[in-house]
């Protein structure tokens, strides 16, 4: 999952700035349009929200709590970009693919969290081999 986690990280952070690059061409056609669309800062906040939890999940690749962490932010970004998508409809792409990147992070922690050793069991392991 180790892998998993590093590249879901490479390609939050490169489709981060194509996501920003895309809002602020949405923005100034909401400008534009002058009818009160919001997709263009919606799309920026998403854009920003990805490349958080990219860098957070190349950081923390052994880390649950970054697994969690990058869960939770993938979650928000996603439900943004699906619900707010305005004339910037590429926005629901992004939000599908942050709510993937989430279920990937989610069944990491799910899989990962009946495998922690703590202290006392690795002893207790160790101490059975002898």
């Amino acid at each position: 999952m180790k892998t998993a986690k590093l590249i879901i990280g490479i390609i939050s952070i490169v489709l981060s700035f194509l996501v920003l690059f895309q809002s602020c061409a949405a923005g100034i056609g909401d400008a534009i349009v002058d009818e009160g669309g919001t997709s263009g800062s919606s799309g920026m906040v998403v854009g920003i929200i990805m490349l958080i939890s990219g860098i957070v999940a190349i950081a923390t690749r052994t880390s649950r709590g970054g697994a969690i962490f990058c869960t939770v932010l993938y979650a928000i970004a996603g439900l943004l970009g699906i619900n707010s998508n305005g004339i910037f409809k590429d926005l629901i792409v992004w939000g599908v693919l942050c709510l993937i990147f989430a279920a990937i992070f989610f069944v990491s922690v799910i899989k990962n969290s009946g495998t922690s050793n703590s202290p006392d069991t690795a002893g207790q392991i160790q101490g059975d081999k002898k």
